[in-house]
This record gives C-alpha cells, sequence and structure tokens, in this order.
C-alpha cells in the first residue's frame, strides 16, 4: 500500500523529519471512513522524498492505496490526506515511511482502534429474553414440589455436590483449558475463566425439565449458586484470576448478581401464588412447561447467534474446542462426582446439567464493565462459544430419549 503524499528536495537528515496527525491515535467504529490529516515537517534540498503508508493488519484497518500530493520544493512543510476504513473490531497501526526510492529515511507508527456500534438489536434482544425467561420462571412456581424444595434445604447432600462441581471444577477447568489453548492470548484466558467463574445459568432448569431431571433440586441449586456468586466470583478473580491479568480492582457485577437473583425469586413466588390459590392456572401452566421451555431455548439460541454473528468471524479451531471443553468435561465431572457420591440417576443427570450450564450472560456483562473497547467484545468470545456449545450433548441425550421412548 503505497501513498505518494510528496515530493521534497532535501538533503537526508532523519532528525529533522517530523509527522504529526489530526486525529491523533484515532477511534472508528466497523464500516466507517475518517479521514487523517498529516504535517509533515523537515529541511529540503536535494533528493525526492516519498511517504508510504501501511495498515498493519488489514483485518482490521484498510487506508488509501494512492494519495498524491506535491508541495513546493523550498518549503520546509507540506501537508496531506488519506482516509482509513474500519474493517472490524481490534487494535491496530499506521506505518508512516519517510523514504527515497531504495531506503526508508524515517518511520512512525499511529495507533489505531475500530470498535463496534451499540445496536437496537442488543437491547431487544436483552428484554425480550428477561420477559420470557420471568414468565417460565412463573410457570416452574407452578410445576414445583415446594416440600421437595424444603426437604433438599434441610439435607442439602445434592446442592452441597453442585457446589463443589460449580466452584471448584468449572473455575479450575477454564483456567486450565485458557491456559493449554491459548498459551499467548491472556484476552482469550481472560474470556475464559470469567466462562469458567459465572454461577449457573438459567437454562439448567429448563434442560432439567425437557430431560426429565430433579426440577426441585435444579432450581435449588441454581439459587444457592447465584447468592453463592457474590462470594466465590471475587474470591477466583482476586486469587486465581491474578495469574492472568496483573490488576487488583476488578469490579464485580454485584447489581447484575442481585438483579438475576430476584429475576429468579420472584417469577417462583408468583408461580407459588398461583399454584395456591388458582389451582386450575397452575396446572395448565405445569402442563405446557415443557413444551414452552423447548421453545424459548430454542429461540433463545437462535437470537443470541443472530445478536453475536460478527464475533464469529473470530472463532477458531482453539476457540471450538475451548467452548465445547468446558461445558462438556464439566457435565461428564460433575456427574462422576454425584455417582462417587451414590446419587440416583435423576439427581446425577439434574447436578450435571446445573455445573455444566454457566450464566455467561453475567461473565459477558463482566467483562464489558472490566475491559474498554475493542478488548470488552474481542474477550467475550469465549463465553459466546462456550454458550453456543453448550446445549449440543443435551440435544443429542434428548433426541437419544426420544428414540428410546419409541
Amino acid at each position: 500500500m503505497l501513498a505518494l503524499c510528496r515530493y521534497v528536495y532535501s538533503q537526508v537528515d532523519s532528525s529533522k523529519w517530523n509527522i504529526t496527525c489530526d486525529p491523533t491515535n484515532p477511534t472508528l467504529y466497523v464500516d466507517e471512513t475518517i479521514g487523517v490529516h498529516c504535517n509533515v515537517t523537515g529541511t529540503q534540498h536535494g533528493n525526492i522524498y516519498f511517504m508510504q503508508i501501511q495498515s498493519e493488519d488489514t483485518g482490521i484497518l484498510n487506508a488509501d492505496d494512492q494519495v498524491l500530493l506535491i508541495t513546493n520544493s523550498y518549503d520546509d512543510f507540506s501537508t496531506s490526506r488519506f482516509n482509513m476504513t474500519g474493517n472490524f473490531l481490534g487494535k491496530t497501526a499506521i506505518t508512516m515511511k519517510i523514504k527515497t526510492i531504495s531506503e526508508v529515511q524515517y518511520e512512525e507508527t499511529m495507533p489505531v482502534t475500530v470498535i463496534r456500534r451499540k445496536r437496537a438489536i442488543d437491547h431487544i434482544f436483552t428484554a425480550s429474553v428477561a420477559t420470557l425467561v420471568a414468565l417460565i420462571y412463573i410457570n416452574f412456581g407452578c410445576a414445583l414440589n415446594w416440600s421437595e424444595v424444603r426437604a433438599g434445604v434441610r439435607r442439602p447432600i445434592g446442592p452441597v455436590i453442585g457446589f463443589i462441581s460449580q466452584f471448584l471444577f468449572m473455575p479450575l477447568l477454564s483456567f486450565g483449558l485458557g491456559k493449554i489453548l491459548f498459551p499467548n492470548n491472556t484476552d482469550m484466558q481472560l474470556g475464559m475463566f470469567f466462562a469458567g467463574v459465572a454461577p449457573a445459568g438459567g437454562a439448567s432448569n429448563m434442560w432439567t425439565v425437557i430431560l426429565g431431571g430433579n426440577l426441585s433440586l435444579s432450581i435449588t441449586m441454581t439459587t444457592i449458586s447465584n447468592i453463592a456468586a457474590f462470594a466465590m466470583m471475587p474470591l477466583w478473580l482476586f486469587t486465581l484470576g491474578k495469574q492472568i491479568f496483573d490488576k487488583s480492582d476488578i469490579p464485580v457485577p454485584y447489581m447484575q448478581i442481585t438483579t438475576y437473583a430476584l429475576a429468579l425469586l420472584v417469577p417462583l413466588f408468583i408461580g407459588y401464588l398461583i399454584q395456591r390459590y388458582l389451582k386450575k392456572t397452575a396446572r395448565f401452566l405445569a402442563r405446557i412447561l415443557k413444551g414452552f421451555s423447548s421453545l424459548l431455548l430454542i429461540f433463545i439460541i437462535v437470537f443470541a447467534i443472530v445478536t453475536n454473528l460478527y464475533l464469529f468471524k473470530l472463532f477458531s479451531w482453539q476457540i471450538v474446542v475451548s467452548g465445547l471443553g468446558l461445558p462438556w468435561l464439566g457435565y461428564v465431572l460433575a456427574w462422576i462426582f454425584a455417582k462417587i457420591c451414590r446419587q440416583n440417576s435423576k439427581d446425577s443427570l439434574t447436578i450435571a446439567i446445573e455445573a455444566g450450564i454457566q450464566n455467561t450472560g453475567i461473565s459477558i456483562f463482566l467483562l464489558r464493565v472490566v475491559l474498554p473497547q475493542p478488548e470488552a467484545d474481542l474477550t467475550t468470545v469465549a463465553p459466546v462459544a462456550v454458550a453456543t456449545m453448550t446445549p449440543i450433548p443435551l440435544f443429542l441425550l434428548y433426541i437419544c430419549q426420544k428414540i428410546r421412548e419409541r
């Protein structure tokens, strides 16, 4: 990429060359084109000089191929203008070289950041999912056997197994996978670790219903997990997390976790009231629970893929393996641990589902709170990969169940 910005007649004196640009250290949006004005100063006698402009990563940023500016040979000051266009999220640099035909006399780089615009579809997705999840938790409240929930709290063998699986196995797995698969990429290590320290996701309750697990145990474990996240997330982030980044003042999204816990409890309580005072309505809502859960899961998966489609450009085999590895290993280890602790098949399945399904929404929120753009979006590739790969073995298990039933 060559921009012939000027003819300058001068003797070579690289110490006197200088390039200043406006804007300096520009930030632009994906698909946005901006103009950059360059001022070039230097002593001018003798040779013909050019300014070569190169983007260090054309996948992130493009610059004009041809810009020509001829200035007065007796002047020691020249101006030029070129355009740059953001192609994708990331950080790169524009290299500007003052050179003769044969050699470079002076070189300067200008960092450039490309970020993503906030879109209406992001807000629509968040609002629609929050509304539908609230509705399905009302259904859960109608279908729950509340005496089993009370018994599980009094004798919390299953929840304790789930807690160990959730807050010991998953953080260690995410840390190990990040180090093995992304040894030189701390952004991806960070994204993986944040996915691993998150509490259980609400989709675990839906999959428990669909696969015939213990809904009462699942709801109890999800609630305990999200409450425990107030302590466990900071604990992991301030201890093992320091091996990935050297910051010690990470803001933990307490408000987000509080909101999520209330989003579980309030609709559940509404469902409990319906079950107690509107029994016919409760029986109807309990009957449609399985079908409603299936439709909601399909909606969330499809809409989430569409909303985050731009991130799939960053997928590599390492990202795919990490997205598969974290939830799938979580399922297997939690199931084995539950079996070692002599849990029945139904409860072992529930514990495995609960441990393997992470609340990647909190991971993404936390990353976007902590990090500036574009790192905030780039590191969310790991949680998005985990969220995308999580349902695959559960869906295959559901198909196997249906085949066995027939």
